[in-house]
């Protein structure tokens, strides 16, 4: 009996074989690590896609760092990721809490609040594309000269147009992130702040947003990183014009691969692509502290 219960004390002890871990790395490997360093190859290579594949050093890199549209789609993609941010994050916070109440009506406005996941992004594009046009959009539609501008060939107000999609589109997977995150947080707590006379402003200051401290982080981590992912809806709504207002730096990567046919300094701005993503999402993990794993529920 005793060596009985020693060999299952061992078997728990030791947890699940590794063994369960090969077809994911199996498949991180081939999808991920795999493609990965041929992109960086193809980055000290000269190539259209069709012909022979010829290394040429640092050329393409060269030419990416001193094309100023490279530069103009840094700022770009810095612009829609700040915008998004300030717009999205505090959206969906609000969102979050009120729609993880447990009243019926707010249970119906978040399903509203969801349909927009539904849709896939060139549906989103293609949708405001319609509404916005100047000849036949809403504004003309409805008689509204305001509605009537040309958004999306005005290169002061096309950013803030896009941002606004993508604010429209992005929020609702937010909200219910948060949604979440409240929902998590006992309710013992704010029953003994309202036997302190801590009314809901103090309530939301002082509990909810501490609690969600590594919601916050989580959330937030997806919006800037996602920001480095915006195509499909930016390409289909204004093709990165006009001109270059809306020319990010993956669509720029895109167009100088499958347009210009330099799938070298295509290479080079998808590695730029993959560094600045991984810095910034390290970056925001650091601000969630040294335990960042931990549960959000301290002092619960």
């Amino acid at each position: 009996m005793a060596v009985l219960g020693s060999t299952n004390r061992g078997v728990r002890d030791s947890g699940p074989s590794g063994w369960l871990a090969v077809p994911a790395l199996v498949f991180f490997l081939a999808f991920a690590v795999i493609p990965l360093i041929g992109v960086v190859f193809l980055s000290f290579t000269s190539w259209n896609g069709l012909g022979e594949i010829k290394l040429q050093g640092l050329a393409s890199w060269t030419t990416v760092l001193t094309d100023p549209v490279t530069g103009n789609a840094l700022v770009v993609t810095a612009k829609v990721m700040f915008f998004s941010f300030i717009v999205q994050a505090p959206v969906s916070l609000l969102l979050g809490v009120f729609t993880a109440g447990g009243q019926k009506y707010r249970a119906a406005l978040a399903v509203l609040y969801f349909l927009p996941l539904l849709l896939s992004s060139a549906a989103v594009a293609i949708a405001f594309k319609a509404l916005l046009d100047p000849n036949f959009g809403l504004g003309p539609g409805f008689n509204l000269p305001i509605l009537a501008q040309d958004w999306l060939g005005n290169s002061d107000l096309v950013l803030f147009v896009v941002v606004f999609v993508i604010a429209w589109q992005f929020v609702p997977f937010h909200t219910l992130i948060y949604q979440g995150g409240v929902r998590q947080i006992p309710a013992s707590l704010y029953e003994a702040a309202e036997i302190d006379g801590a009314g809901r402003l103090r309530q939301f200051w002082d509990i909810t947003l501490p609690q969600l401290k590594y919601t916050i982080i989580t959330s937030s981590t997806l919006m800037v990183v996602g920001s480095l992912a915006y195509f499909d809806l930016i390409f289909v709504l204004t093709g990165g014009g006009p001109g270059y207002s809306t020319r990010l730096l993956p669509l720029h990567m895109y167009l100088t691969g499958f347009k210009a046919n330099d799938m070298g300094a295509a290479s080079a701005l998808g590695v730029m692509l993959i560094v600045i993503g991984l810095g910034l999402a390290l970056l925001l993990q650091r601000l969630g502290g040294k335990n960042r794993n931990a549960s959000q529920l301290e002092g619960a």
